[in-house]
């Protein structure tokens, strides 16, 4: 099968791999249908990602149909659409019981797919941990519906979670990149009284603007400013920052009100410095690390009501055998690209319901 694999510091390349077998009584093997590229496959393209294994097929952002499943999976079965998780999680220690799932102490634990084992940017990916690492897809929501549930969605629904936001808040979102408007999007379920997005690229901006125009939106010189006149206590009630570079983690301390909670869901390329002087005095609560992706059946749920709609972020389409080209256009922000859908199989089971109606045979 087709697999992108991380060859080297700075390079993946498109090889043929065997597919993927069982080898836990809890594994599922998935037929990918739809996967995407994330910041983070560039992170390890880059190496800014230290457990990455070099060898592994790369991408941790996908959906698929169930084709074969261990004997001890039961939650799901074959034939059943699903998204797949980022965090790979046992559902049974300390950390996992307690919701921490991106810390579970399983070898493969946290986050595994597309970094220490074979991810999904391929034709088939072994999902460990089926019952916890699957979500099955509502009839009525696609494939592009769902595509994010189980990552950069999931990153925005827990950072929006663990940052306590009231109605009465005033709220910035620091970076309106394909994390940062997946963050904007929960925030928006919480009906805060003002939602501010700072974003340097101006396509970003106007995206933000012709798609949510209830938002203010802001350049990176101008936020502090807006961000003081537009709140009630001295700075934002909650600042969320996931830009990921040193100037957006300083204005994030810097824009926050005394006593208000920070949240880092930004990864960066080099350790930050808090400068404790300057910020003596403001009690901050920061709230930092990789998701808890456990609240994927709740967002397919907010998406199938129609409160959650991702499908505006994909701005380009690619087969599989055209990947390099669309990282190429993804890691170089070329032609106003947001996120983008690598298909597989995609068009064949969303028109399933016609199909049946003629009781064809489909072979692989």
């Amino acid at each position: 099968m087709l697999t992108y694999t991380y060859i080297e510091h700075g390079k993946f390349e498109l090889i043929e791999k065997e597919k993927p077998q069982i080898i836990d009584s809890k594994d599922a093997i998935v037929k990918v249908t739809m996967s995407s590229i994330c910041t983070s496959d560039l992170h390890i393209k880059h190496g800014s990602v230290p457990k990455a294994e070099k060898g592994i097929t790369v991408g941790h952002e996908m959906v698929g149909v169930v084709e074969e499943i261990g004997s001890d999976v039961k939650n799901v079965k074959i034939g059943d659409r699903v998204a797949v998780n980022v965090e790979t999680f046992c559902g049974e220690c300390f950390f996992c019981k307690n919701g921490y799932v991106n810390n579970c102490t399983d070898k493969n634990g946290g986050w595994a797919l597309g970094c220490r084992i074979d991810g999904g940017q391929a034709e088939y990916v072994r999902v460990p941990y089926a019952d916890n690492g699957l979500n099955i897809i509502p009839q009525n929501v696609t494939d592009e519906q769902a595509l994010f549930v189980g990552d950069v969605l999931a990153t925005g629904f827990w950072a929006t979670r663990i940052s306590e936001i009231k109605k009465e808040d005033t709220v910035l979102i620091i970076g309106a990149g394909p994390t940062g408007l997946c963050t904007l999007l929960c925030v928006m379920l919480k009906n805060p009284q003002k939602i501010i997005v700072c974003e340097k690229d101006e396509t970003r901006r106007n995206f933000v603007k012709k798609h949510y125009p209830q938002i203010i939106v802001v350049e990176p010189k101008n936020c502090k400013d807006v961000v003081l006149n537009e709140s009630e206590h001295g700075g934002a009630d909650v600042v969320i920052e996931v830009a990921g570079t040193e100037e957006t983690f300083k204005m994030a301390w810097d824009c926050a009100r005394p006593n208000s909670i920070v949240t880092i869901v930004a990864l960066y390329d080099k350790p930050m410095i808090l400068p404790l002087p300057d910020m003596y005095g403001k009690n901050l609560i920061f709230k930092t690390g990789g998701v808890d992706g456990c609240d994927c059946e709740e967002i397919l749920s907010l998406i199938k009501q129609g409160k959650i709609d991702t499908t505006p972020l994909i701005t380009h389409k690619f087969k599989l055998v055209d990947i390099e080209k669309a990282y190429k256009i993804f890691e170089n922000k070329l032609d106003n690209v947001i996120k983008i859908a690598i298909v597989n199989y995609q068009q064949v089971w969303e028109k399933f319901p016609e199909y049946f109606k003629k009781n064809l045979t489909f072979k692989f």
